[in-house]
């Protein structure tokens, strides 16, 4: 073959970096979604256990309220009912959420729209802070100081959802409050110039414009807060008393679905019934975090448009 019309039919070497980098790519694309899906399609298998094995109601184990897997109530079926870990886990997300939101909200306009430049660092280096710390010292924080805390100015014996709520605020402040910020600096400069040209006050722009502007933004760092609080473990386990039992107030011990799950995984055997349950807890925190990003992705779309 002629070498001018070989040199020009052999691929150049920036079309094989180029081959090599699509492949790579692709093949990294491809084993995170194999990986995500079989992570559900596992978890999912175990937690169905419950219900196809075992022989337990779903209606049973959302609505019910005794937990006992080894032990069967009068109709033979296991007892599963998963409602009071349920409405404990949804009870600290809410209270979280809602102590936390206006502290973020605050802080991200001092940061956005108030400090100078030496304080938006340093309010930065706190929230890095507060997020690198580990969630074992937020649940000795809370063991020492909130616990005490709550029992001397609310009563009670101090564990319960409420105190599980303060160590999960103080946990999800960094994510709301970083979120809340981006969002605020997202909105085009030229918003705040139009409405103070009009004569709005500059707390007028930033409760009529800005945080109307960015309020998408927001939404989805309180759903993002929310998640990290739903799935968090270690700290809450350490302040809400681990009760099995429907809360009666926010000052009575209480259990969450992860709190259950950390303290029993490791005490039961593959395949029995307890074990299956448990599984049955994971997979609704697993489409609990579908359903949080589901409501990530509605959000950032109706903000688009």
């Amino acid at each position: 073959m002629d070498p001018i019309r070989e040199k020009i039919l052999k691929p150049s070497k920036e079309t094989r970096q180029d081959f090599v980098g699509k492949t790579l790519s692709y093949a990294s694309i491809f084993l995170i979604v194999g990986v995500v899906l079989a992570i559900f399609l596992f978890v999912a298998s175990k937690g169905i256990a419950t219900f196809t094995q075992n022989k337990a109601s779903l209606v049973e184990f959302l609505t019910g309220s005794e937990w006992n897997p080894g032990a069967n109530g009068p109709n033979g079926r296991p007892l599963v009912g998963a409602l009071p870990m349920i409405l404990g886990s949804f009870g600290v997300t809410l209270l979280a959420a809602l102590f936390a939101t206006p502290f973020a909200i605050g802080t991200a306009l001092y940061m956005t729209e108030l400090s100078s430049k030496r304080s938006q660092k340093f309010m930065q280096s706190v929230i890095e802070l507060l997020v690198g710390i580990p969630s074992v010292v937020y649940g000795f924080i809370g063991l020492t100081v909130v616990v005490p805390f709550v029992r001397d100015h609310f009563g009670g014996s101090g564990y319960g959802i409420l105190s599980g709520s303060f160590v999960l605020f103080v946990m999800v402040l960094p994510t709301i409050t970083s979120m809340t910020v981006d969002s605020l600096r997202a909105v085009p400069k030229y918003y705040k110039s139009a409405s103070l040209a009009l004569g709005a006050t500059e707390w007028q722009t930033i409760y009529r414009v800005l945080l109307r502007a960015a309020l998408p933004g927001i939404m989805t760092a309180i759903v993002f807060g929310m998640a990290r609080a739903f799935g968090e473990a270690l700290a809450v386990q350490m302040v809400i008393g681990n009760a099995t039992l429907l809360p009666e107030s926010l000052l009575a011990p209480a259990s969450t679905l992860t709190s259950v799950l950390t303290m029993g995984i490791g005490n039961t055997v593959m395949g029995t019934v307890s074990n299956n349950a448990l599984w049955s807890l994971a997979l609704v925190l697993l489409l609990m975090s579908l359903f949080f990003n589901i409501a990530v992705r509605f959000i950032s779309r109706k903000g688009k448009m």
